[in-house]
């Protein structure tokens, strides 16, 4: 491009990619000025105006506001640049801790929702026995009424993780003292487990898993439960395997995504010893 001793804004417009707009916004927080106006509408900047575009542009690219791209620019001394880029590496790995975050939660759901929709299509009902990879939770003990929607879309549960300063994902996971007394209408208390996305103290976290398990997914609502507790009662039975008395609930699909008790997706995991 043959250089000249002056742009128009229209000109600088087309040649640096900018909106007119854009441009006198510069201008107004004196990122870029005119070296010369003729009134409010005639604006013209000199190549070397031109040239502060792309360094705008980058900073821009690195995250920078308008009043922190002037500051920085305008400074000629390396502790305050220093010191400004330093900050801004702080804040962007706030930003990026909390979009790591963001992200974890919504592949979790996203996975959930997979796993649920498989088993529904499929109509997956075999009971098996599996090893459950080991986690950590976060954990609270609670009394338990067999109110499934009050225990799962829990608000003291929430409250709780809020008070701790954290944020969780995954399928929430009751765990019953008990697998009889859950089936017979007698648990009283339980424990509720989900995955935290920042650590816990340790007076707060338990292990899941690590361990061979009795695995099968109940379809549908939760009143109904017990006939798949039925199930697998009976397969362990024929299988000389000695269940629980642990028994964990993992709600994979719930109130939290639908409305619709016959869609709801639970996996039922007992703790077993070998056959007899």
């Amino acid at each position: 491009m043959k250089s000249k001793s002056s742009y128009s804004i229209g000109e600088v417009s087309k040649i640096c990619g900018l909106s007119k707009k854009a441009l006198r916004h510069y201008d107004k927080v004196g990122i870029i000025t005119p070296d010369r106006s003729c009134g409010n509408n005639y604006r013209y900047y000199s190549r070397s105006s031109l040239l502060a575009v792309p360094v705008i542009k980058y900073y821009k690219q690195m995250g920078f506001k308008l009043s922190e791209m002037k500051d920085v620019m305008e400074s000629g001394d390396y502790r305050t640049l220093r010191a400004s880029f330093k900050s801004k590496l702080d804040e962007l790995c706030q930003v990026k801790e909390e979009v790591d975050r963001n992200f974890t939660s919504v592949k979790d759901w996203y996975e959930l929702v997979v796993e649920a929709e498989s088993v529904l299509h499929y109509k997956v009902q075999d009971i098996s026995v599996k090893f459950v990879e080991e986690d950590t939770f976060c954990f609270l003990d609670q009394e338990f009424a067999y109110d499934y929607r009050d225990s799962i879309i829990n608000i003291e549960f929430t409250n709780f993780i809020e008070s701790i300063d954290n944020e969780i994902t995954g399928p929430v996971i009751i765990k019953f003292p008990d697998y009889k007394d859950k089936m017979d209408g007698n648990c009283v208390n339980i424990s509720v487990l989900q995955r935290a996305l920042k650590t816990c103290k340790k007076e707060i976290q338990t292990h899941f898993g690590g361990c061979m398990m009795v695995s099968a997914y109940h379809i549908g609502s939760h009143e109904n439960i017990n006939d798949t507790y039925e199930r697998v009662t009976r397969w362990a039975s024929e299988h000389n395997y000695t269940l629980g008395p642990e028994v964990y609930e993992r709600y994979v699909v719930d109130y939290w995504s639908t409305q619709d008790s016959n869609k709801f997706v639970t996996e039922i995991l007992i703790n077993i010893s070998d056959p007899k």
